[in-house]
């Protein structure tokens, strides 16, 4: 069933006529897509460099937070390690998406059919959604003020969980593109 699902979305993403095949266009014709065609191939593989620095901070950080979710480090607080690593994993998600955007653009329509995008974008997004609701949890946010239950470690450890599934999926798929 997956596969069809994919195949549907992989159409969808090549014709002419999908709002996502057109932002493709629109972001290959722009500016910044004629500035990183016109810049050499040093440009394209620097930014190509940042972005893996961008990756590596954000995963990096989300890893060693999320470990630390799911119990690993018990004697070092959930804050100590979330002040360190939020700010880092906020940051290197600045920089690989910037870096990113900038790559994606140069040649934006072939990427159109890459099945591997399907499964990047939508893994960053719940990525990211699963973060906005850790923030949003009563446990996260009183994880400075006091020593949380064990229901409430175990619904953090859970999103930790499947924060490490999501970036793990959109950092697999983001290396297999290329080979599409």
């Amino acid at each position: 069933m997956g596969i069809l699902v994919l195949a549907a979305a992989q159409v969808s993403l090549t014709e002419p006529g999908s709002r996502i095949y057109e932002l493709f266009v629109w972001l290959r014709g722009s500016p910044l897509g004629q500035l990183m065609r016109s810049s050499g191939v040093w440009t394209y593989g620097v930014v190509n460099l940042i972005h893996i620095i961008g990756v590596a901070t954000l995963f990096g950080s989300v890893l060693i937070l999320d470990l630390r979710l799911l119990g690993a480090w018990k004697k070092v607080s959930i804050a100590a390690v979330s002040d360190v690593a939020v700010p880092m994993a906020k940051t290197g998600f600045c920089i690989a998406a910037t870096a990113g955007i900038c790559m994606i653009s140069t040649n934006a329509t072939d990427y159109a059919g890459n099945p591997f995008l399907l499964i990047k974008f939508p893994a960053i997004f719940l990525a990211l959604t699963n973060a906005v609701i850790l923030q949003r949890q009563t446990a996260w946010r009183e994880r400075k003020t006091r020593e949380l239950s064990a229901s409430e470690r175990k619904k953090l450890a859970w999103m930790g969980g499947v924060s490490l599934a999501c970036w793990l999926t959109a950092i697999s798929a983001g290396r297999l593109i290329g080979y599409w």
